[in-house]
């Protein structure tokens, strides 16, 4: 069993100068790895016995595209059509692939350093960079459409409805810009705290709001169609002494159904906000999940910092299972397929699980890097791509 990493998530700090400054991030530092299982972890990654499983998982096929993440901790993914599949490296390959067989459609060399992305709006696709560049593409052939800059590193999956395209940067920045040409349609800013994590999640487009969840456990929701302020909500409470024990962020990709947000994050917990005004409707503090939250159904799935997944109630936050067989295997958030949930591994395997009770059904190793991303679902084909740029096509018998 080779050694678990800490997980693609670390902390920044403003500016800070002294001593003071020195003790409070070696204490970020050393609770940051307490949370998230780093070097000095007691807990090593669970082993994977030997079972028989009610399912399996077999490969349809898998390509490589170009270096992957190329050890870089970024945010992609790949974005699925009916016709194919879209997925781009670190170094700037955007490849389409035949949905259903993986051949080739088309591939172009961008010179761009993407981090997060693709987002697939119909006819073309939008990605980030590390250089805060967004880009947009001909999901045809690949051909650019136009690049426009924001104002740092994006991290986060760009948004796109009713013609605009929502970026965060990793200064917590919100960028509107226009789908068809990149050009700026608004922007909102907002103080940043002097502890705050450097996240994967992303803004929710919902009921022509933006929803997003910052440091010291507030959410805000914006007008789509100019950036002004709709609400404005505390959903996560800090507590403790240190500076490490008070920081709180709705970092994880949130969940919707009905007219109701569910969100998570960094020592935050659970919650369900409406989405008109942002009224906290219960709120569950005992587990959170920096991953994201995946609903099917009724019921509300996620992985916590451990790696064990649960099962929560929509209606109150209430536990219904929780799984720990894979504890510490740095999972990814669960997809949902039919009547299981599929979550993948810091050693490439995706794992099958019963949504009734949260028992292993399957498992199948896409190769030996890690899946950072959770897979994606279409047509009841699960896709996946791992950190070292293998995107494959797996069918569930």
């Amino acid at each position: 069993m080779r050694k678990i990493l800490p997980l693609p998530l670390i902390l920044c700090l403003a500016a800070f100068s002294g001593c003071a400054g020195l003790e409070t991030l070696k204490d970020a530092y050393e609770g940051l790895g307490d949370y998230f299982g780093g070097k000095d972890n007691a807990e090593p990654p669970a082993e994977l016995k030997d079972q028989e499983f009610t399912h399996k998982l077999t490969v349809l096929w898998k390509e490589s595209v170009g270096k992957g993440l190329d050890e870089q901790e970024i945010n992609l993914l790949p974005a699925v059509s009916e016709a194919a599949v879209y997925a781009a490296d670190r170094r700037g390959l955007l490849r389409a692939s035949n949905r259903l067989n993986g051949d080739k459609l088309w591939e172009v060399e961008t010179e761009l350093s993407f981090s997060a992305g693709p987002a697939l709006d119909r006819d073309k696709l939008v990605l980030g960079t590390s250089n805060a560049e967004v880009a947009a593409f001909n999901a045809a052939d690949g051909a650019l459409l136009w690049k426009a800059t924001v104002s740092s590193e994006v991290l986060a999956q760009p948004r796109i409805e009713s013609g605009v395209v929502v970026v965060r940067s990793s200064d917590g920045r919100i960028t509107a810009l226009d789908a068809k040409t990149g050009g700026t349609q608004w922007t909102f800013d907002r103080s940043a705290p002097i502890l705050a994590v450097r996240s994967r999640g992303a803004p929710i487009i919902a009921e022509n709001l933006v929803i997003d969840g910052y440091g010291s456990g507030k959410l805000s929701a914006l007008q789509l169609k100019d950036g002004k302020p709709a609400w404005e909500a505390t959903v996560a409470i800090p507590h403790g002494r240190s500076e490490i024990e008070r920081l709180v962020d709705l970092d994880s990709n949130p969940a919707v159904r009905v007219g109701t947000l569910y969100v998570s994050g960094f020592q935050a917990g659970i919650a369900a906000v409406s989405i008109s005004d942002g009224e906290v409707q219960w709120r569950e503090d005992k587990v959170s999940s920096h991953t994201g939250l995946v609903i099917h159904r009724r019921t509300l799935f996620l992985t916590d910092a451990n790696s064990d997944v649960w099962q929560i109630d929509t209606r109150d936050g209430g536990d219904l299972w929780k799984q720990a067989d894979l504890h510490q295997r740095r999972l990814t958030a669960p997809a949902a397929i039919k009547d299981l949930l599929v979550v993948g591994d810091f050693e490439g395997y995706l794992h099958l699980l019963s949504q009734e009770d949260g028992s292993l059904q399957g498992r199948l190793q896409i190769d030996s890097s890690p899946i950072e991303a959770a897979p994606v679902v279409f047509d009841d084909v699960i896709y996946v791509y791992t950190s070292a740029g293998h995107l494959a096509a797996v069918s569930l018998d």
